[in-house]
C-alpha cells in the first residue's frame, strides 16, 4: 500500500523579537572577519534585552566553553537575496548557490555563529554576556543562545569544500605616525592586535587580492578609523584617527 502525501502549501509567517545586542569593536561590515575564531583577540559584549534580561535564562551557562549565537544580518534585510552568490573563498567570480554559502544575503537573514563564553555579569540592571571570538557587527541583534555541545557539534571527519581550509594571511605594518596615534589611545596593546588580526585576512573585496591597487582603505574599530594600504602583500596602516 503507498501513502501518497497531500501537497501542503505553507502561508504561515513568523515574526522574531531579539533577545538582546551585540556590543562588539565592529562598527561596520568592512572591517569584520568572515568566519568567527579568525580573529581570536576581539571580544564582544551580548546585552541581553526585555524578558530575558534576567541571569535566571543563563542559570548553568558557566558550565560551557562556547557558544551558539543565532542572529540577523539586520544591515542586508532590506538588500534581499539571490539564488546564487560569489563566495569570497573563490575569488569573488565564480558563482554558487547560497544554501551552499555562508552568504550574508539570504531569505531570512539568519546567521549562525559559535563563540568563546567568557563570564556573565550584571550592571545597574543589565544582565550581560562576554564572549571570543567574535564575527559580528556592532549592534546584531541575537535571536537565541544555545550551548555548544562537543560531542554532538564537533565532526572530527566532516570536510569543508571550497572553504575546507583557513584563509592565508599578509603580514601588517605600521608607520611611526600610525603607532604614536596608537600609543596615546586607551589599551593600545590590545587594540593593535585587535587591528593586526583583522588586515591579516585583508578584508578588501575578494576581486581586489593580487591586483596593484593604490588605494586607501579605512576600517572603522573601536573608536578608531583605522587607514591602511596594501602593499607586497603586506597591510600597511598609514594612520589611526579617532572617530
Amino acid at each position: 500500500m503507498t501513502c501518497i502525501q497531500p501537497d501542503i502549501e505553507f502561508a504561515v509567517s513568523y515574526s522574531l523579537q531579539p533577545i538582546g545586542f551585540v556590543r562588539s569593536p565592529y562598527k561596520e561590515k568592512f572591517a569584520v572577519p568572515r568566519q568567527p575564531k579568525l580573529v581570536s583577540c576581539a571580544t564582544a559584549t551580548i546585552e541581553l534585552t526585555g524578558e530575558t534580561n534576567s541571569p535566571e535564562a543563563l542559570r548553568g551557562i558557566e558550565q560551557f566553553s562556547h557558544l551558539w549565537l543565532l542572529f540577523l544580518f539586520d544591515k542586508n534585510l532590506t538588500a534581499g537575496w539571490k539564488p546564487t552568490v560569489r563566495p569570497p573563498r573563490l575569488g569573488g567570480n565564480q558563482r554558487i548557490g547560497v544554501f551552499a554559502s555562508r552568504s550574508t544575503f539570504r531569505p531570512n537573514g539568519i546567521g549562525l555563529s559559535a563563540v568563546e563564553f567568557r563570564t556573565v555579569r550584571q550592571v545597574q540592571g543589565k544582565t550581560l554576556i562576554d564572549v571570543g571570538n567574535v564575527d559580528l557587527v556592532d549592534g546584531t541583534p541575537i535571536i537565541d543562545i544555545k550551548p555548544y555541545i562537543p560531542y554532538s557539534d564537533s565532526i572530527p571527519h566532516a570536510t569543508g569544500g571550497y572553504a575546507d581550509s583557513e584563509p592565508e594571511t599578509i603580514s601588517v605594518l605600521f608607520t611611526s605616525s600610525a603607532v604614536q596615534s596608537l600609543m596615546a589611545i586607551q589599551d593600545s596593546e590590545h587594540k593593535q592586535k585587535v587591528i593586526e588580526q583583522v588586515l591579516a585576512q585583508d578584508p578588501r573585496p575578494a576581486y581586489k587580492k593580487g591586483k596593484p591597487d593604490n588605494k586607501e582603505y579605512g576600517v572603522k574599530l573601536y573608536e578608531l578609523n583605522v587607514k591602511f594600504k596594501i602593499i607586497d602583500n603586506h597591510a600597511l596602516v598609514t594612520a589611526i584617527d579617532s572617530l
